[in-house]
């Protein structure tokens, strides 16, 4: 009896002690996860509020240097009324040709690395030169399409500076369509091949399909990152005060437009280059929203 009680005395001795542990695991997983959450909260603030204090300051600056003139007249000289008509041109259009080229090439890319060949060596090869162009500095690829491009025609040239756009989209779309395509559920293809399709019919009409969004997304981030791109340009398009749409001369554009004039001492410089700024700023913003509302029902 007594040889009883005591195993029954240890049986509950051995509960609460385990019942301690566990509530003291418990309290200090509580506490790592409040000191979680508070680092992660204000990581966030911190963020969110440089971001907002930079768009409070675009919007103030920007929209006090907008008016008709702006979006119609060319580039002024100092201290006379103008507008950056010109640059705006010129930058829609280099930036329109750097997509238009870049993104096919980025996307078929992407769609062999990730259905083609996944695990040989010309994917691998591929997959680390990507990597290498993926984190070369800008002005790096603007001095490459200098020496091939510039100089050798000994002409500055929007073709050129669409061209060193071209190379800094091609990458990114890669490496994004690459990823998405990855992130693919194997069952749809298998699904799709227990049916009969081809290979190319799955995917175009499978794998791409579901993985529309992060492609389109990845495209839009490739085109915000150009649109702001100022050294590539400055080694290939150079500049131009007055309006060419011809891609064979120097051509102005936004980005070394608000350089030029951020950094003079005359204030209607500057208020255009603010105007400028604002104009990118809502137009890569535009350009988010309009892939959100597109692909948001189509998932």
């Amino acid at each position: 009896m007594n040889t009883g009680n005591a195993t029954t005395s240890q049986a509950l001795i051995r509960a609460a002690d385990q019942a301690r542990v566990r509530e003291a695991m418990f309290a200090r997983r509580k506490r790592v996860n409040r000191i979680a959450l508070t680092l992660s909260l204000a990581a966030m603030v911190f963020g969110v509020f440089w971001l907002i204090w930079i768009l409070i300051e675009t919007v103030r600056l920007g929209v006090g240097g907008l008016a008709w003139s702006t979006l119609t007249q060319m580039t002024p000289p100092p201290n006379e009324v103008g507008g950056i008509a010109n640059a705006i041109f010129g930058s829609v259009l280099m930036v329109a040709l750097a997509t238009f080229v870049a993104t096919p090439v980025g996307i078929l890319a992407g769609i062999y690395l990730a259905e083609y060949d996944v695990k040989g060596w010309l994917g691998q090869t591929t997959r680390f030169v990507n990597d290498i162009l993926l984190s070369a500095p800008s002005i790096v690829i603007g001095l490459f399409v200098y020496a091939v491009v510039v100089a050798r025609f000994k002409q500055f040239s929007g073709w050129a500076g669409a061209a060193a756009l071209a190379l800094i989209v091609v990458p990114v779309v890669i490496r994004t369509t690459e990823n998405m395509l990855m992130l693919v559920p194997s069952g749809l293809r298998e699904a799709a091949y227990a049916l009969g399709a081809p290979k190319w019919k799955v995917i175009l009409s499978i794998t791409l399909k579901a993985a529309r969004a992060g492609v389109v997304t990845g495209v839009l981030l490739a085109v915000a990152r150009i649109s702001g791109e100022t050294a590539p340009l400055l080694f290939t398009a150079l500049n131009n005060q007055f309006w060419t749409s011809s891609l064979s001369e120097p051509m102005a554009s936004l980005p070394v437009t608000i350089f030029k004039f951020a950094m003079s001492p005359y204030e209607n410089w500057q208020q255009l280059a603010w105007a400028g700024v604002f104009l990118i700023t809502a137009a890569v913003l535009g350009l988010n929203i309009l892939a959100r509302v597109l692909t948001r029902s189509k998932l």
